[in-house]
């Protein structure tokens, strides 16, 4: 159906390693300027760093808190006559649909040869089944 497509790309090319040579530079200016401003001024950077964990770990607790699950009270789930009705209703559609789809994909598949029509009617046919399936469950 779909040729093969070769490539002859070396496999230590990867993305990571084109950009790595396409700004190693830049890469390189940054981390010596970090490690310079780290080896600079060592206990405020770390100062910062417990400051920034404390102030997340009160805005977890306060502002970022969900309070939208307290406030909900449980609806009660009744079924009535008419739901049940409708279930039974919604399930005898989809056993005559599935029954539908087995005829047509058992005459399909008995075809020696299926044209560009036919195979895309069971494809979707296939489909309609596995979706009429996750339904199920």
């Amino acid at each position: 159906m779909w040729r093969k497509i070769h490539s002859n790309r070396d496999p230590k090319d990867t993305l990571y390693s084109e950009i790595r040579k396409e700004f190693s530079v830049y890469f390189g200016f940054i981390a010596d300027t970090g490690q310079r401003l780290f080896a600079a001024y060592p206990r405020i950077i770390f100062g910062l760093m417990v400051v920034s964990m404390l102030a997340s770990f009160a805005l977890s607790l306060t502002v970022f808190r969900n309070r939208e699950g307290s406030k909900k009270t449980p609806e009660k789930n009744i079924n009535t006559v008419q739901d049940g009705f409708s279930q039974i209703m919604q399930a005898t559609g989809n056993i005559r649909e599935t029954l539908r789809l087995k005829s047509l994909v058992d005459s399909l598949s008995a075809k020696k040869v299926l044209a560009v029509r036919d195979s895309m009617l069971l494809d979707s046919a296939l489909d309609r089944l596995a979706e009429i399936h996750r339904t199920l469950k």
